[in-house]
């Protein structure tokens, strides 16, 4: 097998068979023996020119699906333009400069274009490695290809290479992160054992979490020249493994959806959606995103520049990376504590004061009536903040954190992506070491409406929605399922685990459940703009204010879960509010979600819920 057929060889060896899911356990795959006339070691001799060499061939880099098998990262043939010096090499400078510059022209012309080779390049190549093609132009476009295929001169050819691409473009870019190259092309001395092209690396996101698993392994290719330096041979003795497929949790029409609806409405946010049943991620969406195919085969050092300095942070996943106080929706821990720790009965009732003073601070309601006398499903139904003030100071710091903490918040999820934020349960010794002192009945007061030193990511968010919809199970959250061979062997699967039972009684899920299903359907709820004719949606929006005073921002929140009676979605949308505006739960966050639920169950030609005052104002 000549170097040129090898590129094709290890491109037709990574397309050979369609991704399917594996179902039995199974190693790596070992190398076939190598044939004993092919245990042939380097040999150097300085006296003359014959020598054999003994390189490798990268392998070509797994796939990262959904799952269903749906290509989010892979790759394809692309082509390179390179120069072929005819061996042996016994080329002056002079004729080595005149032979390249011949073949640079003519490039040139068919191209269009000039090409920046300096002498110095061409040199240290032909001296260093001459018999290797030199590449002159990289990533060719289907219509270059096209141009040269027919009109090539003798000393050109094109060289097809295998680079990665990520057919959905932004899709899920900051979850599957992107890959680069692990330096340019050689030009030193070819040493024995040196890869014959650069490979690629992941530097971000799964490419970079399952790098080792989706690099492959390489294989070895021998070429021999004669005493007169003549090439005699060149073959493949063992043809590289391509690296391994990644199989995800996330269903790419869910994660689209997810995206879409960002787009339509958010300058910046997040929305993530789990299956309460397993835990399983279906969407982990960050806006706004980046192109991953920016990155291929190297970006440049503005355009890097450009996406750093871009104010909306596109670089920055926020789903799991960014943290937020969580406003309202918190609300659902300060009940499940309030319950579980007898504070209150469904029965009980507190005031819905307009104002009510907390030591030295007046704390408001977002209504400025008296809503009266509520219990709880009608207090988390309207939102009432002075109620919610009370309950949560006479229920007390320490259960509504461990509730909180029982819900997964204030620690990672765990997902196998690097820089997951952890979120913030500010308990006692959080307080002295940040404010001196320990928690008072202003910061319950605070944290019992999800302001404060609340911390939440949109992750932590709907993993606490799925273990409230599914009845108190807490399962490990789950982003990959399995990696596999091209052979849909498998050799490392992650099963749906369930770490825990929050253990709360039926009465207090009952009373949660219900309350969230009046947040979006009763007259006085607050995510309307949620709703659906045929299926029942429960929910809780919340509104937070963040950051420092002169920048201060709010974050709004729509979550919950869907269907309300048999949950197969549970779900948060954070909209990230610019600097000195004002958005709210339910005129930002529940609309996204609407929107998505209206295409899962086939609603989407029903019309978008209008405002109310109450969808303005939590």
């Amino acid at each position: 097998m000549t170097l040129r057929s090898l590129y094709f060889f290890a491109f037709l060896l990574l397309a050979a068979r369609p991704l399917s899911l594996g179902e039995e356990n199974a190693a790596r795959p070992e190398a076939s023996p190598t044939p004993l006339e092919e245990a042939i070691k380097p040999t150097w001799e300085t006296q003359k020119q014959a020598r054999t060499y003994l390189l490798d061939i990268p392998a070509p880099r797994g796939q990262i699906t959904d799952r269903h098998g749906a290509a989010l990262a892979q790759n394809k043939l692309s082509y390179n333009l390179t120069i072929d010096f005819p061996t042996p090499l016994n080329f002056s400078d002079a004729q080595a400069l005149a032979y390249a510059h011949e073949r640079i022209r003519t490039a040139e012309k068919l191209l269009g274009q000039s090409l920046d080779l300096t002498d110095e390049a061409i040199l240290r190549h032909y001296h260093n490695r001459g018999f290797l093609p030199f590449e002159i132009a990289q990533n060719l476009s289907e219509s270059e290809q096209a141009e040269l295929k027919s009109r090539l001169s003798s000393g050109l050819s094109l060289k097809p290479v295998y680079v990665r691409v990520y057919p959905n473009k932004s899709l899920a870019g900051a979850v599957i992160g992107y890959t680069g190259r692990t330096g340019r092309n050689a030009d030193g001395i070819i040493q024995n054992g040196q890869v014959l092209w650069p490979e690629t690396e992941g530097r971000e996101g799964l490419e970079q979490t399952f790098n080792s698993m989706l690099t492959g392994r390489h294989g070895k290719y021998k070429v021999t020249f004669d005493r007169d330096g003549r090439k005699t041979s060149e073959r493949i003795l063992e043809p590289p493994v391509p690296g391994y497929n990644v199989v995800t949790t996330l269903d790419l029409r869910l994660q689209q959806l997810a995206e879409q609806a960002l787009a339509a409405r958010a300058k910046r946010g997040a929305i993530v959606i789990i299956d309460p049943n397993n835990g399983d991620i279906r969407a982990l969406a960050s806006w706004p995103s980046f192109n991953p195919n920016e990155f291929v085969p190297s970006i440049s050092t503005a355009d890097f520049k450009k996406l750093q300095d871009d104010p909306n942070i596109p670089l920055l996943p926020r789903a799991y990376r960014s943290a937020y106080p969580p406003g309202s929706t918190f609300k659902i821990a300060v009940g499940l504590a309030a319950f579980q720790s007898g504070t209150i009965t469904p029965s009980d009732q507190y005031e819905c004061v307009p104002a009510m003073d907390v030591g030295n601070t007046t704390f408001h309601n977002w209504k400025h009536s008296d809503r009266g006398s509520l219990n709880f499903v009608q207090a988390l139904t309207e939102s009432c903040d002075t109620w919610f003030y009370q309950v949560g100071i006479a229920t007390g710091a320490g259960p509504i954190l461990d509730w909180a903490s029982k819900l997964g918040f204030g620690a990672k999820c765990g997902i196998p992506l690097k820089g997951e934020a952890e979120g913030r349960l500010p308990n006692d010794e959080y307080m002295k070491a940040t404010h001196g002192r320990k928690i008072l009945n202003g910061d319950i007061a605070n944290m019992s409406i999800g302001q404060g030193d609340l911390l939440v990511t949109p992750l932590q968010m709907a993993q606490a929605m799925a273990i409230v919809a599914n009845g108190g199970t807490f399962y490990q959250t789950r982003l990959v399922e399995q990696v596999q061979t091209v052979g849909n062997e498998i050799v490392a699967a992650y099963s749906v685990r369930a770490k825990k039972t929050i253990e709360a009684s039926s009465m207090t899920m009952e009373q949660i459940h219900t309350a969230m299903v009046d947040a979006v359907n009763a007259p006085a709820g607050t995510a309307h703009q949620s709703s659906l004719e045929k299926v029942s949606v429960a929910g809780k929006t919340g509104t937070a204010q963040w950051g420092p005073k002169e920048k201060e921002r709010t974050a709004a929140w729509f979550a919950g879960f869907v269907p309300a009676d048999h949950p197969q979605y549970a779900f948060a949308a954070l909209y990230e509010g610019d600097v000195g505006s004002t958005v709210h739960g339910g005129s930002a966050a529940a609309p996204m979600i609407g929107r998505i639920l209206r295409e899962i169950y086939g609603e989407k030609n029903g019309e978008e819920k209008p405002a109310s005052e109450e969808d303005s104002s939590d």
